[in-house]
């Protein structure tokens, strides 16, 4: 097995021995979890475009990843902010996604897909109104229903400038929830997130803010399939979800407690919607068979050493998350090369990097250690490190 030289804190390396990777048994969906993994895109690193100004998108690795996804078993989270929705990625180009995806999915009979309608073309200036951002996620909704997606409601960073009151949440939820021909998810992400959606709701205090939510689920029941909840807080999403109405879900969006999430309790469970699942997506189908076929045992046994490495990808700042999930996808060769739009591949640091690399190898998932530490050699000789 392949022996690397990786940074350690104080400006050290220290040896790495990688260990064999792990066989995960085909999984026979479905499972008895809705499963989507929210997917990252793929860069094309020899456009010649300005990273930080223009997405530049490779569409047969992005797409190619999807049949990744769906072939395991796992629903697609199309356009969501792991695939850098709003932080690089815009909607004409997430909406050119959602049309490549949509038509993707036909391939696998009964695959999910569940894609992104937000109000992201709409700048979150001062001046703007609660009556733009309705007509902002009108534009979105109906454009992802004229191409027949349904719909994952994002979180709106125009509202949160907008909104004057809670009130205001409740109208632009209820008349967009009010319109849609299909129910959808609706999707609340944290300011960890995304530090401009702080206050979502109309409060800053997420427990009072879970009962505006509430409110506006309670009135639309029939058309909310589900929330997806991101505040990587177990016990808010727990207290979340024993309060949803009959026949509404609840979809973890916790990538630091999803395991015990998703296997629940005497009182409920939730399904998941995660990003993590884009970078452990062997695992996670493989334990989600298990569990469907009532293994729980095993299910926890897969899951158990991922946690770790969810953890640390998703360690604060967490909106630089999306890093780790990219890194993954260039070690196990799902994509040749470790660029991301809007230059994203710097945002975290040689020391990240390293600890990624151990914690995903004690996973078991480094899928061929050989290809593996030859890409991680080549990452830090840019950084400076003689792996």
């Amino acid at each position: 097995m392949p022996t690397l030289n990786l940074p350690i804190a104080g400006g050290k390396v220290a040896p790495h021995t990688t260990r064999p990777p792990k066989k995960f048994p085909a999984a026979k969906p479905p499972f008895s979890r809705i499963a989507y993994a929210a997917a990252h895109v793929v860069a094309d690193p020899l456009a010649d475009r300005e990273p930080w100004l223009d997405a530049a998108i490779d569409w047969d690795a992005t797409i190619a990843f999807r049949r990744h996804l769906w072939s395991l078993g796992l629903g697609v989270a199309e356009a969501m902010d792991t695939a850098q929705r709003g932080m690089g990625m815009d909607w004409p180009n997430s909406l050119e996604l959602i049309r490549r995806s949509l038509d993707a999915a036909k391939d696998f009979p009964g695959a999910l897909i569940g894609s992104g309608a937000g109000t992201d073309h709409l700048e979150p200036r001062a001046g703007v109104t609660v009556d733009d951002v309705i007509r902002a996620y009108e534009e979105q909704c109906a454009a992802v229903e004229k191409l027949g997606g349904r719909i994952v409601l994002m979180a709106s960073r125009a509202l949160v400038k907008a909104a004057r009151s809670p009130d205001d949440y409740a109208k632009v939820y209820g008349r967009i929830l009010s319109q849609v021909k299909q129910p959808v998810i609706i999707h609340w992400l944290g300011e960890m997130f995304d530090p401009a959606l702080e206050g979502y709701w109309g409060h800053k205090d997420h427990m009072q803010a879970m009962s505006i939510a509430i409110d506006v689920i309670a009135a639309n029941p029939a058309k909310v399939d589900g929330v997806k909840i991101s505040l990587l807080d177990k016990d808010k999403e727990i207290a979340m979800r024993r309060r949803l109405p009959q026949g509404v879900r609840m979809f973890t969006g916790d990538d630091f407690n999803y395991a015990e999430l998703i296997a629940g309790d005497a009182k409920g469970y939730s399904d998941a919607l995660l990003g993590i699942f884009d970078a452990i997506a062997p695992a996670a189908s493989a334990a989600l068979d298990a569990f469907t076929h009532g293994n729980v045992a095993a299910f926890h046994e897969i899951l158990a050493p991922t946690v770790p490495l969810s953890r640390h990808i998703f360690k604060a700042p967490t909106r630089f998350y999306k890093t780790g999930v990219v890194f993954m996808a260039y070690l196990n060769g799902l994509q040749n090369h470790f660029t991301m739009i809007g230059g994203q591949e710097s945002a975290r640091s040689t020391l990240h990097l390293a600890e990624l690399f151990r914690l995903a190898d004690v996973a078991g998932l480094l899928a061929d250690p050989e290809l593996a530490a030859r890409r991680m050699r080549l990452v830090m000789a840019v950084r400076g490190v003689e792996a």
